[in-house]
C-alpha cells in the first residue's frame, strides 16, 4: 500500500514521470493538454500512435506504489513542482524535474544558493582553494551546491557542511556514489539538503550526469567553476547555468595546466573572472533569493492544445533529422502555430521517434 500521505493524483503524476519517453516538457505538455495525469496516461496510446510509433511502457501503479513507500523508509520526501516547497529557483526552467526526492533541511534553499563544480582529478591547491572559498561565502550567508563528485565537489561540501551545503546526487539518493563519499553523503542528508531525481535504487549512469548537472545550476543564482578541463562535466553545468540566465563565474589558472584550459575558455567567453569570495557575492548582490512557491500556487507549463492533422505531421516530421534544431525554428519553416507544432513533437516523442535536448532543441532518434 502506498503511504497515505499520497493523493491519487500524485500517484498518476509519478506514474507519468516514470513512464517511458515521457520527460519534463512532454510531462508538462500532456498536463496541459489533459488537465491531469490520470487522463493523461489514458490518452498516450492514441497520441503514440500518430506519431507512427508503439505505445510507450507505462509505470505500474504498483511499483510507483513501492517507489513511495522506500521513499518514506529512508526519512525522505517528493517535492513536487507545483505543489508544496519546490525549490523557486529550479522551477523556472522549462526542463525542471516534475519531481525530486529530498533528505534533510528545506530551509537551506531559501536563502541564496550558489553552485561550485570542477575537476574531479583537481589539484591540491584548487581544492584548497574550493574548500576556503566555500566556507567563506557560507559564512557569508550563502548555500553551496555541489554534486557530491571528487576532487572540487567534495572540497566544496566540507567547506559547506557546517554553515549549509546541499548535495545534487545523480542516481537514487539512498545510492552512495562515488563509494568514498558514503559518510559525507549521510552528513549532508542530516546536516544539509540531499537531492534525486531518480528513484531510490538507481544506479548512477553516464546518461544521468547532465541530468544532475542541470539541476545543480538551477538551483543556484551563480554557477563557480574552480578548474575544469575542456568538454568535461563542470562546463555542462556553466553552459546550463548561462542558458538559464544565471552568473556564470570561473576561477583563472595556468595556461600549463589542462586543468585550468576550461576556466580560462569560461572568462574568454564572458564569464565573470572569480579570485575569492568578495568576487563571487559582489557578481550576485543585484539578486535576491525568491520565496518558496506556496502549496496554492500552481505551475503554468507551456501550452500544447491543439490536433494536428495529418499533413500538419507530415511538414513538421520532414523538417527533422538527427541534428538537433531548435523548436523556433521549426515553426518559423512549418508556418504553423505553435500549438500545433508542440502536439506534434508530443505525438513523435510518445512513439519513441524524437530526442529533446538542452536549449529547445529536437531531432529525430536514429
Amino acid at each position: 500500500m502506498a503511504d497515505a500521505r499520497a493523493s491519487e493524483e500524485q500517484i498518476a503524476r509519478l506514474r507519468l514521470i516514470r513512464s517511458e519517453n515521457i520527460g519534463p516538457v512532454t510531462y508538462f505538455q500532456l498536463l496541459a493538454r489533459f488537465g491531469s495525469a490520470s487522463a493523461a496516461l489514458a490518452a498516450i496510446p492514441d497520441l503514440a500512435a500518430r506519431g507512427g510509433g508503439r505505445a510507450p511502457k507505462l509505470a505500474a501503479r504498483a511499483s510507483v506504489e513501492r517507489e513511495i513507500e522506500r521513499v518514506d523508509k529512508l526519512g525522505a520526501r517528493y517535492l513536487f513542482l507545483g505543489q508544496g516547497l519546490y525549490p523557486p529557483l529550479l522551477a523556472e526552467l522549462e526542463s525542471a524535474p516534475p519531481a525530486l526526492i529530498v533528505k534533510g533541511h528545506l530551509t537551506l534553499l531559501e536563502r541564496q544558493c550558489v553552485a561550485m563544480v570542477g575537476a574531479r582529478n583537481a589539484s591540491a591547491a584548487a581544492c584548497r582553494f574550493a574548500r576556503i572559498l566555500a566556507q567563506t561565502l557560507g559564512e557569508g550567508g550563502a548555500v553551496i551546491v555541489s554534486g557530491l563528485a571528487r576532487g572540487i565537489d567534495t572540497a566544496a561540501h566540507d567547506g559547506a557542511l557546517d554553515t549549509g551545503t546541499v548535495g545534487v546526487v545523480a542516481g537514487g539518493i539512498d545510492v552512495i556514489y562515488p563509494p568514498e563519499n558514503e559518510a559525507r553523503q549521510h552528513a549532508i542528508a542530516e546536516r544539509g539538503l540531499l537531492v534525486a531525481e531518480q528513484p531510490p535504487g538507481t544506479e548512477p549512469r553516464a546518461r544521468h550526469f547532465p541530468y544532475r548537472n542541470r539541476i545543480i545550476a538551477g538551483l543556484a543564482e551563480g554557477t563557480v567553476v574552480v578548474e575544469a578541463a575542456p568538454k568535461s562535466g563542470s562546463l555542462i553545468t556553466a553552459r546550463f547555468a548561462a542558458d538559464f540566465g544565471r552568473e556564470v563565474m570561473a576561477v583563472p589558472g595556468s595556461p600549463l595546466d589542462p586543468r585550468a584550459q576550461g576556466c580560462n575558455q569560461l572568462i574568454r567567453e564572458g564569464a565573470t573572472l572569480v579570485q575569492n569570495a568578495d568576487d563571487v557575492l559582489e557578481a550576485l548582490s543585484p539578486l535576491r533569493p525568491r520565496p518558496f512557491r506556496t502549496r496554492d500556487d500552481r505551475y503554468t507549463p507551456p501550452q500544447a492544445v491543439a490536433d494536428a492533422a495529418e499533413g500538419d505531421r507530415r511538414n513538421v516530421t520532414a523538417l527533422l533529422n538527427g541534428t538537433p534544431v531548435p523548436v523556433d525554428e521549426l515553426i518559423r519553416q512549418s508556418a504553423l502555430p505553435p500549438a500545433v507544432v508542440q502536439t506534434v513533437l508530443l505525438e513523435l516523442e510518445l512513439a519513441g521517434r524524437l530526442e529533446r535536448h538542452a536549449g529547445g532543441k529536437v531531432s529525430l532518434c536514429g
